[in-house]
């Protein structure tokens, strides 16, 4: 999206996340959608699931290339800052 073009025009995403990246709740928020399934495989930058946060829906994005372990949330939970969403393993 435009904000990650800005980030990476600026030279501020410099680093290179390596290893499958669990992905957890950036905010306190509702589930409103899951895009992926239990066994598939995922690239970096790829939607996870919609969050919606203060009346905003708010796209989950894969930090990583990998595979869904478990999705440990369901369309329409209520999850806390910090909670794990999915688990992720890296490919094989």
């Amino acid at each position: 999206d435009a904000d990650d073009q800005i980030v990476e025009r600026f030279g501020l995403s410099a680093y290179k996340v390596q290893g499958a990246q669990d992905i957890k709740a950036p905010m306190p928020g509702l589930v409103l959608k899951i895009m992926v399934k239990n066994g598939e495989t995922v690239s970096a930058g790829q939607p996870i699931l919609i969050l919606e946060a203060m009346k905003m829906e708010n796209v989950i994005k894969a930090a990583t290339d990998g595979v869904v372990a478990t999705i440990e949330v369901g369309g329409g939970d209520a999850v806390e800052k910090g909670q794990l969403l999915v688990k992720m393993t890296e490919q094989a």
